[in-house]
């Protein structure tokens, strides 16, 4: 049976040097992909789907890809907004980024935070978190991939497990038309800060390969204008031709880096007044130059990440 495509619209919110985006699914029940920031609902996603002729009441699912602050930030109050019906979903393992603003200090003082020598680190990501998270909550469904989630009408989405990002990374597709939101799983060579960022490498890259050679997108939606090798951005909206080649690209970069990542942890990691320390030998072969320091810090997240993995080999 065929029926017609659901539509798919991005609802832009303001955000520092990132533009934070949402996706409203116009089915029956309708679902948002993602949150932003506390502030992200009523200015941003509210006006702009009164501008299409839908309400932000009416929204029933709450779509979570991952737990970061800028995709759950804005959960609770867009919650608020849909009078407390929408059921918000998210994977198990990333929960804990939803029901506690603490979740995301210890996140950043057991990874990044390591690296990055800021005495007031804990403090400016404590402010962060009391700042652009909405409200701490309790999911309404908790997912771990394989699941069918209908949003009425003969509209499904199928949650697939897409970890490496975060550990609890899906992807949601809306069934018949291979529609797939995946946030921030697909890296590409990074947003603004000009490098992919996941937590765990190996992860990342199983998940990438499931999604070129599984998935196959046919629409991809990505949670920020990932850029290419030559600093040029995406769209956040690809066709099934740019998503293979951002697919590909993001599988390339990873390869690069983990060479580099690996060399540098066989030589054994030494301090230096580098800002790249411990890691700098793996930025000047990548020819990353960068600023490491800044939020989201995804150089260092990265770094950690092989270091884990080299040391759990």
């Amino acid at each position: 049976m065929t029926h017609d495509p659901v539509a798919v619209h991005p609802l832009v919110s303001p955000w520092g040097r990132f533009g934070l985006y949402s996706f409203f699914i116009d089915a029956p029940e309708p679902a948002i992909v993602d949150t932003g920031i506390a502030s992200s609902p009523a200015e941003g996603m509210a006006p702009a789907l009164e501008a299409i002729g839908r309400r932000v009441e009416d929204v029933r699912w709450i779509l979570l890809t991952h737990g970061h602050i800028d995709h759950v930030g804005g959960a609770h109050a867009l919650w608020e907004l849909t009078g407390r019906r929408a059921q918000v979903v998210i994977h198990e393992a990333d929960a804990p980024m939803l029901r506690s603003r603490r979740a995301h200090v210890e996140e950043y003082l057991a990874g990044r935070g390591r690296y990055l020598a800021d005495a007031d680190g804990e403090a400016k990501v404590t402010a962060a978190a009391n700042a652009v998270i909405s409200g701490e909550m309790e999911p309404s469904l908790l997912v771990k991939g394989g699941e069918t989630l209908s949003l009425g009408g003969d509209v499904t989405v199928s949650v697939y497990a897409i970890p490496g990002h975060t550990p609890g990374s899906v992807a949601y597709v809306v069934d018949g038309q291979r529609s797939v939101f995946t946030g921030d799983a697909v890296q590409v060579h990074g947003a603004a800060n000009g490098f992919p960022g996941y937590t765990d490498p190996a992860a990342y890259r199983a998940s990438l390969e499931h999604l070129r050679d599984e998935v196959r997108p046919r629409h991809l939606y990505l949670g920020h204008p990932y850029r290419r090798a030559d600093g040029t951005p995406y769209g956040v909206e690809l066709d099934a031709t740019q998503a293979q080649e951002a697919i590909t690209q993001s599988l390339d970069i990873e390869a690069r880096v983990a060479t580099a990542a690996r060399a540098c942890l066989a030589e054994g990691l030494r301090r230096t007044d580098s800002p790249y320390s411990p890691f700098a030998p793996a930025a000047e072969e990548i020819g990353y130059t960068g600023d490491p320091t800044l939020e989201p810090s995804p150089f260092f997240t990265s770094m950690h990440g092989y270091r884990l993995r080299n040391q759990n080999s």
